[in-house]
């Protein structure tokens, strides 16, 4: 039997596919930290916000702490690729 390796990046993108809140919440930590992927505050925003819309209170808290940190256009750029990942899942 063939095996596959996998990042933790790998599978939390797959069950965030679904819109799971906590698997966008847990992508939103990894690009906060830069763990198993670069670190882009404009990405982690991004998941943070969809997290958020989807109940994660965690998200919310995450995602204006991140705000604070970055300026009005890295954020609405980071909001305009929430719309895209929307629009497409």
């Amino acid at each position: 039997m063939a095996r596959f390796e996998v990042s933790s990046r790998e599978l939390v993108e797959v069950a965030a596919q679904g819109g799971a809140p906590d698997a966008l919440f847990e992508l939103g930590m990894m690009y906060s930290t830069g763990r198993d992927v670069p670190m882009n505050l404009i990405e982690a925003h991004k998941w943070f916000n969809l997290a958020a819309l989807r109940g994660n209170d965690a998200a919310k808290r995450y995602r204006v702490e991140i705000s604070a940190e970055l300026s009005k256009a890295e954020i609405a750029e980071a909001q305009r690729l929430a719309r895209d990942w929307m629009r497409k899942h």
